[in-house]
């Protein structure tokens, strides 16, 4: 099988469509390889189309919305690699919302792998309490929070 040979700005296209899809909740499954594999924290590693959907429907099982700031995202490209570093904010169907800068959640950094148009791997490093609920295990949290955002 020949793999078609992309541009940096081809890459750059795909990931972005990544995070517009997701902030329009619309599907992203058809963005990777069938063979594709995708982490996420406290998730674990999905591999293949079919435990990248069960982790997706996981994920939109707690999230009511969510919006990426792509607009002042830092992207680096090497090779068949993206890394796309950035804010977020949303709300999660129990009512809590995020808003990277104001509260704890938001902050994230995805490293994706994209060849023959498709992301053969995305590894998604961010922190998943999205609402701040597990704050009492890390004492620097409890002063001054303000200023931590």
């Amino acid at each position: 099988m020949e793999i078609r040979m992309m541009t940096d700005e081809q890459r750059r296209a795909i990931a972005l469509e990544y995070f517009r899809r997701m902030d329009r909740g619309e599907n992203i499954l058809d963005l990777f390889d069938d063979n594709a594999e995708i982490y996420f924290p406290k998730w674990g590693i999905a591999r293949g189309k079919p435990e990248i959907e069960r982790m997706l429907g996981d994920l939109i099982g707690i999230l009511a919305s969510v919006s990426h700031d792509i607009a002042h995202a830092n992207f680096i490209q090497q090779g068949d690699r993206v890394v796309v570093e950035g804010l977020s904010s949303g709300k999660l169907k129990n009512g809590a919302e995020w808003h990277a800068g104001t509260t704890f959640g938001g902050r994230w950094c995805d490293v994706f792998e994209i060849r023959d148009f498709k992301i053969q791997r995305c590894h998604v490093y961010l922190d998943p309490d999205y609402a701040g609920a597990d704050t009492a295990r890390y004492p620097w949290l409890v002063a001054d929070r303000a200023t931590r955002y």
